[in-house]
């Protein structure tokens, strides 16, 4: 929900600027109305953010894998794919190249090339959680499962 707003409150703030420029007549009192309305949107899409956390935090304490697995299996299934992008395919093409065929070197073609552009948003913002499981760890509540 934050990303999307983040993409709405720019065009929003200037939409309501323009308007704050045609009613209100007097040029401090409109600036003065915009910085307000910037403020109570700051704060509002801070308040979203926060509570997105406080989700997240409770979620992780959740006892069961089905709810609060899926963010290691995120994980996990992100950083085989860096590993198979980066280390596995490279070496494999080398290989290949080096000692295979012409009919090996045609299959070559076929493996999965994965979309890291795509994946790897998920996989930092998912590294960026790992401080909050690091001060879970550092407080000992990760027991809890």
């Amino acid at each position: 929900m934050a990303p999307l707003l983040g993409l709405v409150a720019g065009p929003l703030l200037d939409m309501a600027g323009k308007i704050f420029d045609r009613v209100i007549p007097d040029k401090a009192a409109a600036e003065r109305a915009k910085l307000e309305f910037a403020a109570v949107a700051q704060s509002q899409e801070f308040q979203l953010a926060l509570e997105q956390i406080k989700v997240n935090l409770e979620e992780a304490k959740h006892p069961s894998i089905y709810i609060a697995g899926w963010r290691p299996f995120i994980g996990w299934v992100c950083g085989f794919a860096f590993v198979y992008s980066y280390i596995l395919l490279p070496f494999l093409l080398f290989v290949v190249y080096a000692l295979g065929s012409a009919e090996m070197i045609t299959q070559l073609g076929k493996l999965p090339r994965l979309e890291l552009a795509e994946m790897l948003p998920v996989l930092f913002g998912m590294l960026g959680l790992g401080g909050m499981r690091t001060a879970e760890k550092v407080k000992g509540a990760e027991g809890n499962r």
